[in-house]
Parts: C-alpha cells; structure tokens; sequence
C-alpha cells in the first residue's frame, strides 16, 4: 500500500520496498515527488528525512517547470519541434522512397511514403532521434569515465514516462529518455553524470550528494541540473 507525506504544497508518495536505503525522486514533467523507502522504516522517519530534502525537492521542480515541454505532435507540414532545445520548421514530403530525415539550418524535412499516418511519422522521427543520441551519447560518457573513474558496460535508449534515466549499479549500465534530444544538451550531459556517478553510489544518501558536489564543484561550468532518477 503506498502512504502518503503531505509537507505545505508538496505531496510525496511514499512505497515500502525491500531495499537498504532511500530512495527520494522527482519525476518529470510535473515533479511529482515519490520516496522509496526500507520496509522497516517508521513513517516519522520518513518524513524527517524528506524534510531535511525539501529544498532539493523544490530546486528540483523549479528546473524541471523551465525545462522544454512539448505538446502531443502530428508531425505536418508547418509545425515547429524542438531539437536540441531548439524550435525547427517541420516540412513533410510525401514520396515513394526510404524514409528519411533530415536537417538543414532551422528546418526538418520528413520524408515519409504516401499515405503514412501519424504513428508511422512518429516512428521514423523516434528511430533519428536515437540516431542523434547514439552520435552524441558516447562521447560524453568516454569523457566521464574518465573523470570519475568508472566504467559504463552499455546503454539503452527508450521513452519512458516518469524520469530522464536510470542505472543499474550491478550490470554497469545506464538508461536514457529518448525525450533528451528535444532539450538542450546540457540536459543530457547532466543526465548521463547524474547516472554514471550512481556507479559510485547507488542511492542518493549523503554521500552521493557530496560526491555530486565534487563533480559540479565551482569553477567549472555546470550542466543543467534537472532529473528524476535514483
């Protein structure tokens, strides 16, 4: 059964699981706030802890209100999705031929056979999507490994509903929304440390938010700080 912690305006699920330690998320796009925590744990003391998070809760779902949200598309002629945080003209050609798409200054040109309905426009968009990713995702890792000192194993890109990424600690592998690529990259790159750094830790305790500190330490230019992942 999932309790609830109401603390002001903030409403936090709160779910039993068998696992060590907590688990404090928020999720886009709305910044619904979930806790997981041990079975054992005692309601007060989940409670306290979220307390003591509350300005990380908050500065987390002040980013993810600015963060670039776009509404259900068709994919006609005429219409302006974004790309890399950016607004690009949508132009549809319908031919006999691969499909296809393409980028030139601030217009997309999607090639589509006749009579290919939104669903089928959507899937060949979705599959360049991942194209960009898989170009613009390994070297951002190689970079990382470097600096922390971790190995990621694999990666996976997919839709997914409630957050930008996930780790798996265990298996070395991290797991990206393929939704990045409509947002600037310093989204993505903060996503992929955010990730990699759970190589180090896998939960977000104290220690993690101490290393993280570390790794956005000042001086350095800081990537975006938006993500919901555990």
């Amino acid at each position: 059964m999932t309790e609830k912690i109401t603390l002001g305006e903030i409403a936090i699920a709160v779910q039993r699981k068998d696992i060590n330690h907590v688990h404090l998320s928020v999720h886009p796009p709305d910044g619904r706030v979930t806790l997981s925590a041990p079975i054992a744990t005692r309601l007060v003391v989940a409670r306290a802890y979220v307390i003591s998070k509350l300005g990380w809760i908050r500065e987390q779902q002040r980013r993810l209100a600015k963060q670039v949200r776009e509404t259900p598309r068709q994919l006609v002629n005429r219409e302006s999705p974004y790309l890399w945080g950016r607004r690009y003209l949508m132009t549809v050609v319908q031919r006999e031929a691969k499909p296809t798409v393409s980028l030139d200054h601030r217009r997309i040109t999607l090639t589509v056979r006749p009579g290919s309905d939104a669903a089928k426009r959507a899937e060949v968009m979705h599959t360049w999507h991942k194209m960009l990713l898989h170009v613009t995702v390994p070297p951002l890792i190689e970079k990382w490994e470097q600096k922390l000192k971790v190995k990621v194993h694999g990666y996976f890109l997919q839709r997914i509903k409630t957050k930008w990424g996930s780790c798996n600690p265990r298996a070395g592998h991290i797991r990206l929304n393929t939704e990045l690529v409509k947002n600037p990259k310093d989204l993505l790159e903060y996503v992929i440390v955010h990730e990699m750094a759970h190589l180090l830790e896998p939960t977000h305790n104290d220690r993690f938010l101490a290393s993280w500190k570390s790794i956005t330490r000042p001086g350095e230019k800081p990537v975006r700080n938006s993500t919901s992942c555990r």
